[in-house]
């Protein structure tokens, strides 16, 4: 598990600064205690990457679930109540891995996939842009389009142009310039600067320049919603004390149910997305195994659920972030859960001294890298039945969130291959005439054809003329829908009124 070490402790490191901050945000957003945030990241890292089959993946708290968790508190009634839900959907989930339903999976097509890690590195540099100038009045880590301050994506970023902070600015400004400079010049020179990682300078940076700040030996200052906020614990005690237990008079509750179930079922989904999509990024394209992933954030949940966190999915930021910087195995996953709880008891002050410019610096890399524009290029040469799901997952996911933008994109694709479908349902030979003198039609049915294809093939029969022949081949066909041989039936007793004499080859009733 180590031998990929010096790859995965600085990806790790990496991924742990990437995920403080959302872990946080994300608690806010969801109207649950920050600490939540904390408790599902550790446990994400820890006993999710542990338990899991992903080689890549990171799992932690999901803005996907940040709307139902704020609206579940409320109609549960309290925190502690809506724990037990967090239990009960991670029971619901280890009995999905164990019906073996990761295989869900495998019908999200490849556009869309695309389009999905398309879409949201385009909505990561988006939702930055605001945090590297300074303007940081939505929680960070939030993906949907209308966000809780009245703003959404696109008017949050002119909004922040009227309130630009120098000194988050600067900070921001020298994190980039420094990651491009180590991506494209630095780590082709010498492995010490693939082993020491840009956003790791970036980091440490961003916290001497806070130091400046606070001490005017730079004439510029931060305030405190302009760097991490991660609670301070004054003993361990203290610490102890933010760890919350789950309400079990709840069980008797029906709605607590309800609340599991729909956090199961998303989470599930946003999970299995994250799985494709990972796997996509991963350059030994190594396959994980669904069913497994659905038992490890199952048990994850269910634990989160008893100690006071949000619910668990993997995610795509945390995990694409874990990819761009060098990420191997699962052992990068682990160890950001590792340094999150570690900062969490030792180090809290210190992490409250990272600038959110300097972390919105690190995704914007992310995002550029998710999002490059030769991808839009590369799908557009594969044709119109890849470039249309994949474009429209993008703009669905801007436009909405994550789950409504793949949903649409998923429906192009369905378009898309019923389309197909429809146009590959059968072909015609050459047309000839036989002795008698009498157009012939023959019509060779495809290998499969479902009641999808009707539509085609009434259209064929439509328009074969009177006083002619016809045949159906069904020679190739392995499967012919009933729906299909009612047509061809009802055709065959129409056709008499028509003068066309119908002959079938190779034909079986139990087809």
């Amino acid at each position: 598990m180590f031998k990929e070490i010096k790859n995965d402790l600085p990806a790790s490191i990496i991924v742990f600064f990437v995920a403080l901050p959302l872990c946080l945000g994300i608690a806010l957003a969801s109207g649950a205690p920050l600490f939540s945030g904390i408790i599902a990241g550790i446990i994400g890292g820890i006993i999710v990457g542990t338990a899991s089959g992903s080689p890549l993946g990171v799992s932690g708290p999901a803005a996907g679930l940040a709307v139902i968790v704020l609206t579940s508190i409320a109609s549960l009634g309290s925190w502690e109540v809506f724990l037990m839900a967090v239990v009960l959907s991670g029971v619901i989930q280890l009995a999905l891995g164990y019906a073996k339903a990761g295989f869900i999976a495998y019908f999200f097509p490849t556009s869309v996939i695309k389009g999905m890690l398309t879409g949201i590195g385009l909505l990561i540099i988006l939702k930055q842009i605001p945090h590297a100038l300074g303007w940081d009045k939505d929680a960070m880590g939030n993906d949907a389009f209308l966000q809780a301050d009245g703003q959404n994506t696109f008017s949050e970023i002119s909004q922040a142009l009227n309130f630009i902070t120098p000194g988050a600015v600067l900070i921001g400004v020298l994190s980039l310039a420094i990651l491009i400079f180590w991506d494209k010049i630095l780590m082709k020179k010498h492995k010490i600067f693939q082993i020491i990682q840009g956003p790791i300078v970036v980091v440490g940076l961003g916290i001497l320049m806070n130091y400046f700040y606070q001490n005017g030996i730079l004439n510029f200052t931060l305030s405190t919603k302009q760097v991490v906020s991660l609670p301070v614990p004054d003993s361990i005690g203290g610490f102890l004390s933010q760890f919350t237990f789950p309400d079990f008079a709840a069980l008797t509750n029906f709605k607590v149910y309800e609340v599991a179930i729909i956090i199961a079922i998303v989470g599930s989904l946003e999970t299995l997305l994250c799985v494709e999509a990972t796997d996509k990024l991963d350059p030994d394209r190594r396959i994980t195994p669904t069913n497994r992933e659905l038992k490890a954030q199952g048990i994850g949940n269910i634990v989160s659920g008893l100690i006071g966190g949000l619910p668990i999915t993997q995610v795509i930021v945390r995990s694409s972030a874990n990819i761009s910087f060098g990420g191997k195995t699962k052992m990068s996953a682990i160890l950001h859960g590792v340094f999150l709880l570690i900062s969490a008891v030792t180090i809290a002050s210190l992490m409250n001294m990272i600038p959110l410019a300097s972390l919105a610096a690190i995704l914007l890399m992310v995002g550029y890298k998710l999002a490059k524009p030769a991808l839009f290029k590369d799908m557009y040469k594969l044709g119109w039945e890849q470039f249309i799901p994949f474009t429209m997952t993008v703009v669905a996911i801007l436009a909405t969130d994550l789950l409504k933008g793949i949903t649409v994109g998923i429906l192009f694709g369905i378009f898309y291959t019923l389309r197909h479908s429809y146009r590959n349902s059968h072909h015609l030979k050459d047309k000839v005439k036989n002795e008698e003198g009498q157009e012939v039609h023959h019509i060779v049915l495809a290998e499969e054809v479902s009641f999808f294809n009707k539509a085609s093939i009434i259209e064929t029969l439509d328009l074969i003329p009177g006083n002619s022949k016809v045949i159906i081949d069904f020679s190739k066909s392995k499967s012919v829908a009933y729906d299909v041989l009612e047509i061809i039936r009802d055709f065959e007793t129409h056709a008499k009124t028509l003068n066309i004499s119908v002959e079938r080859i190779k034909f079986m009733e139990t087809k």
